[in-house]
């Protein structure tokens, strides 16, 4: 039986890490066999890019274009090597971000366009999406003050202009209304354990109806 495969997205600072490995412990403790990841990054080859994404390895300006064929090069080897053989053994596949944080940054934020966005991952993805997408959602201003709470230096995309994160915002809410059948809304405002409950309950149903 094939597993299942769920993806965590949001702004920076949402806490959609801290949940992915709540849930992970979650859907272990049910008896389930589960692969994390995340992207950019996954494989080796994916790390690597994601080091040239997200902190200026290069020294040089990477331009849209760029960054959106990098993101889909990184996904064609993590859903080759990573995704699609543990969900082909039954194992259940929770990725911090996937396809929709390059519809949202690059598709709407950058304005490269969702279609040419899509277009770029076709390869990459191989008709392999999310079986559902749990979408963090947080206020701009609340995520940005997280990111400058954590105290670290902050990358590319953490540095970017309040005006590129509230686009990406509004690039979360596009999708959520293109895709309605597969992501779902989680409040991201609260206390952990009250996000990971609501989280718990989106998988629950969401393992009863699959």
């Amino acid at each position: 039986m094939r597993g299942r495969f769920i993806s965590l997205e949001g702004p920076e600072g949402c806490g959609k890490s801290t949940q992915a490995g709540l849930l992970a412990t979650h859907l272990r403790e049910r008896g389930q066999t589960v692969v994390m990841t995340r992207e950019p990054g996954g494989t080796p080859t994916g790390e690597m890019i994601r080091d040239i994404l997200q902190h200026h390895a290069s020294g040089e300006d990477i331009s849209p274009e760029a960054e959106v064929l990098l993101f889909a090069a990184s996904r064609a080897q993590h859903v080759a090597r990573v995704i699609r053989p543990a969900l082909e053994r039954g194992d259940w596949v929770i990725c911090d971000r996937f396809v929709d944080s390059s519809l949202a940054y690059q598709g709407v934020a950058r304005g490269m366009g969702l279609e040419t966005v899509l277009a770029a991952n076709e390869v990459a993805l191989g008709g392999l999406w999310p079986d559902v997408t749990l979408w963090f959602d947080l206020p701009v201003d609340v995520a940005l003050s997280r990111v400058a709470a954590r105290g670290a230096d902050a990358d590319r995309f953490e540095s970017e202009a309040r005006a590129f994160h509230q686009k990406v915002a509004e690039g979360y809410r596009e999708l959520a209304k293109r895709f309605p059948e597969r992501i779902l809304r989680v409040e991201a405002s609260g206390e952990i354990d009250a996000i990971a409950e609501c989280v718990s309950a989106h998988l629950d149903c969401f393992s009863e109806v699959s």
